[in-house]
């Protein structure tokens, strides 16, 4: 009776320090965006946040609740490895991946070891390490080098996407952010397993290599059943939010099934093995992405599901900062911020030389990796709750550190891709011009046509023949007065740069700009509004698209008959999405069948065009470089997928 009572007791308590901790969370999402209004990252917003509604400061989150709360750290850092899988995607990694290996193996060797002595020789100065052994002392400081490692792939691509970046040098940047994220967790489940066995008997046995690789062998034989197990989840028909929170679960088992191994082989073995579930999740996340029809669902859910994960990790593991260990110790802290800083130079230089990059590439590779956060963060509160003496200690050093690094990185890695020419952004934060239409003709037509295409972006200029005043003195667009139609006239307006010509002139003057244009520029597109049915065969000869006013109506209208709901989507009815034709220039994609390409979920292939006829698409279709690719869906996923098709 009384253990029942006791359980219960404990139930209740747990359900209030969750109310507390979920109100707390709350804001902390709601004041967080005051620091990104600082230029501060939202992740800091929400340490902040953390530290004050911790034990030190407010105390609305006691030191009694940390431990009771545990549970949520374990199913967000599971999220965190599943979302680090999903960036693993093999097709996108392959063009640079000479590069992007040679990097990671120079960081990750250079790093680890700078790093790890830097903490080794400041052992004497960190109060924790005082009356520990040897041994104890050099698996903390690898430890810290391990940590040191890790990047962020979250703040990497919400830079790029900033950005509108691409290019090489940004597709390295990731491929390398995102491999390392992976080695680093490889890599801790091994230095991890020697730390628990060293520092407890602080001395090294051959046993322990056994143990590492019997524990890697289990992590991704485990890995591999939890792919299984998420297939079968985001197989479920529709249930959108039953799949998101069975994702979160499977995470969580995971956690409680190597905590129960742990204690279990303890008992029954006299030996702890410890199979780390950050590697067991993101192998299952990373053949899911790879290796399954369900990757585009499963990177939905991963992003959909992101902000709130994130809110509770990193507002949980601000309340376990101690202010009094980063007060007493913020010179360790620089230091070894000043070391990880070096060693990526080193690392950068050493790794994009042997990739045979250029002189530029080098001196600039390191500044796409300071950033830390998720993973760096998600190493440093295992070791908090693992050793809850001096581990506390040690991960607000290591926080401190990832704080600094998500201050200073982001804008080191703007700056790297502004200096490699590969943002596609203006300084103001509005997308660059990259396409322009000319309009001969100006009326009431073309001047509401020319407004719809500004607003999709488009460059619009008119060419009048004798403008009038008025038309000249007009504030919305650039007019230029029609002198004639041979080539050197037209290049007066710069014609040639132009992405699509529209003559609304008389048939006569149509023909003779089109064909102009067709024979000197080679324009892309060239659209004219047909007066006469004539010179239709002669416009159709050199390739312009011809719009017969009268039975164009007629074709509009049989078509709202047989599919309004199309024929709404493509006139761009419904104003959140769009029907564009996208060009595919990125020599990335040439060869890629169209079930690889990871579009967004809200995005959908329409027809592939190739050599101006239309081919019959389906999932293994292989696109080619000049292929035309028909997509439709909103106009922020558009604009993503078509910087990704284009390039650089």
């Amino acid at each position: 009776m009384g253990s029942g009572f006791e359980e219960l007791n404990t139930t209740l308590q747990i359900l209030v320090y969750l109310g507390v901790f979920g109100i707390v969370a709350v804001a902390a999402g709601r004041i967080a965006g005051v620091f990104q209004k600082l230029k501060l990252p939202l992740i800091t917003g929400f340490l902040v946040i953390g530290l004050v509604s911790g034990p030190e400061i407010l105390g609305i989150i006691d030191a009694e609740a940390l431990p009771k709360l545990n549970f949520l750290n374990d199913i967000a850092l599971a999220f965190i490895a599943f979302a680090v899988g999903t960036e693993l995607y093999l097709n996108e990694l392959r063009s640079r991946m000479k590069s992007i290996i040679s990097m990671t193996i120079t960081q990750i060797i250079v790093t680890f070891i700078i790093v790890t002595l830097t903490m080794y020789m400041l052992t004497d100065v960190i109060p924790f390490f005082e009356g520990m052994k040897l041994a104890a002392k050099i698996v903390i400081a690898m430890l810290a080098g391990t940590i040191a490692i890790a990047r962020s792939p979250a703040s990497a691509i919400a830079i790029i996407n900033e950005l509108r970046a691409r290019g090489p040098f940004t597709q390295t940047a990731i491929g390398v952010t995102v491999v390392k994220d992976f080695g680093v967790i490889v890599f801790f489940a091994v230095i991890f397993t020697l730390s628990k066995s060293m520092i407890q008997e602080a001395e090294f046995r051959m046993i322990y290599i056994a143990q590492v690789l019997v524990e890697l062998i289990l992590a991704f034989g485990i890995g591999f059943l939890v792919w299984l197990i998420l297939r079968l989840v985001l197989s479920i028909k529709g249930a959108l939010l039953l799949k998101k929170l069975l994702v979160l679960l499977v995470g969580f088992l995971v956690y409680g099934f190597t905590h129960l191994t742990a204690d279990q082989s303890y008992l029954y073995m006299g030996l702890e093995i410890h199979i780390e579930p950050l590697l067991i999740c993101i192998i299952g996340s990373f053949l899911v992405t790879n290796y399954s029809v369900y990757k585009n669902d499963f990177v939905r859910i991963v992003k959909e599901l992101g902000p709130y994960v994130y809110i509770v990790f990193f507002t949980l593991t601000g309340a376990l900062i101690s202010l009094e260990v980063v007060a007493s110790l913020w010179f360790v802290t620089l230091i070894i911020f000043g070391a990880r800083i070096t060693s990526l130079m080193i690392a950068g230089y050493a790794g994009s030389t042997l990739a045979g990059d250029s002189a530029l590439y080098r001196r600039i590779s390191w500044m796409p990796y300071v950033t830390q956060a998720g993973v760096g963060v998600g190493l440093a509160t295992i070791i908090a709750t693992e050793y809850s003496g001096w581990g506390g200690e040690f991960a607000t050093i290591m926080i401190s550190v990832i704080i600094l690094n998500q201050i200073v990185g982001p804008p080191l890695f703007k700056w790297a891709l502004h200096l490699v020419g590969e943002v596609h952004v203006k300084s103001d934060g509005s997308f660059e011009v990259e396409r322009k239409i000319l309009i001969f003709g100006w009326e009431n037509q073309s001047t509401a046509l020319a407004n719809q295409l500004q607003k999709q972006n488009w460059k619009v200029e008119f060419v009048v023949t004798n403008p009038s005043d008025e038309i000249l003195a007009n504030d919305e667009f650039v007019v230029h007065e029609y002198f004639g139609s041979d080539h050197l006239s037209l290049r007066k307006f710069s014609a040639e740069t132009a992405d699509t010509i529209i003559c609304l002139l008389s048939d006569e003057e149509n023909y003779i700009i089109c064909e102009t244009a067709y024979e000197h520029f080679g324009t892309k597109h060239l659209i004219v509004r047909l007066n006469d049915r004539e010179y239709y065969k002669k416009f159709h000869k050199i390739g312009v698209m011809v719009i017969d006013p009268p039975t164009a109506m007629v074709a509009l209208m049989e078509h709202f008959v047989r599919s309004p709901i199309a024929t709404s989507l493509l006139l761009g009815m419904d104003e959140s999405q769009d029907s564009i034709d996208i060009e595919l220039r990125n020599s990335n994609f040439h060869g890629l069948t169209l079930r690889d390409l990871r579009l967004p979920s809200d995005v959908i292939i329409l027809a592939v065009t190739r050599g101006d006829h239309p081919i019959i698409s389906h999932g293994y279709t292989r696109l080619r470089l000049g292929d035309i690719v028909t997509l439709v869906g909103s106009n922020a996923s558009l604009d993503k997928v078509r910087l990704n098709l284009q390039g650089y």
